[in-house]
């Protein structure tokens, strides 16, 4: 298996395919020198190398691990030396342009590709972030196609249920659409919170008041600003539409708020607490149990 890119999501992956022995040889491709001694140091691969060939050549499963940005580029650069029928997934939480864009490349090319994205992560970055425990439990999505081959499918769903995923089949359209919502938004928000409460041109006591509240609302806000602008462009048409969606709760929630009506208030708040609580019980209809 060959990792393009490997900082905290390729490295985890390197991590446990290594651990459970999913696979004979781990490689990683890198972008600097420096990183190739950090990624066998880490245990996230055999061996590293700067060079595209080295790295795809004889690989039966080639993993993008880049920003979304990026893949399309990567991808055009790995075809020449990949061989035919290797079986190309990746990791992105974009997934409408990156199978538009990815798909015929591979097609043409005689390789298979498959969309996936493990919702799993942290705002922490870089190889040394790495855990083999990454994926454990985390929800991994696929992003099949009507063109999609029906083995590499099979294999990419294998790959992630061997590494503690539990995996989960939407179209491209609907899986950005719903991480807009849920993965996409919280960042933005994050960000927006970080920007208005810590501006130093506030009062100098304002940092002092922020607790575990303010902490755990804004722990995302620590993750790569170039990244999720990446991530931000790529989406940034369900993006825009989840944020008219917030815009509206706000405003209802503003309303109750300038007509002091307490009990709708409160039963606005109850709403958001009994939705929140069933969630993370597992019970809320279309929730898949965490093992």
């Amino acid at each position: 298996m060959t990792l393009i890119g490997v900082g905290l999501l390729g490295g985890s992956l390197g991590m446990a395919l290594r651990r459970a022995r999913l696979a004979h040889e781990v490689v990683g491709l890198v972008r600097r020198r420096a990183s190739v001694a950090e990624v066998t140091k880490a245990g996230a691969a055999d061996w590293a190398t700067l060079d595209e060939r080295k790295a795809v050549k004889g690989a039966d499963l080639i993993v993008l691990c880049t920003p979304v940005g990026q893949m399309k580029q990567m991808m055009q650069g790995l075809v020449p030396y990949a061989d035919r029928r290797t079986i190309v997934t990746d990791v992105g939480s974009v997934k409408d342009s990156v199978v538009r864009e990815l798909e015929p490349l591979a097609r043409v090319a005689g390789l298979r590709f498959v969309g996936s994205h493990p919702m799993a992560g942290s705002e922490k970055a870089g190889v040394a972030a790495s855990a083999p425990d990454l994926f454990k439990g985390s929800i991994c999505v696929v992003t099949p196609t009507r063109r999609t081959d029906c083995d590499a499918l099979e294999r990419v769903e294998a790959l992630w249920l061997n590494v503690g995923g539990q995996v989960l089949s939407l179209s491209p359209q609907v899986h950005d659409r719903l991480v807009s919502r849920s993965s996409h938004l919280p960042y933005i928000l994050a960000a927006c919170l970080s920007r208005i409460v810590l501006d130093p041109a506030r009062s100098p006591a304002q940092a002092a008041l922020c607790a575990n509240g303010f902490r755990d609302t804004t722990r995302i806000a620590s993750g790569s600003p170039e990244m999720w602008a990446d991530i931000e462009m790529a989406n940034r048409r369900e993006i825009l539409r989840s944020i008219v969606m917030f815009e509206r709760e706000l405003g209802r929630f503003k309303k109750l708020l300038e007509g002091s009506n307490a009990s709708e208030l409160r039963q606005f708040s109850e709403r958001g607490k009994i939705l929140r609580d069933r969630w993370q019980q597992g019970t809320l209809p279309g929730v898949i149990k965490q093992p």
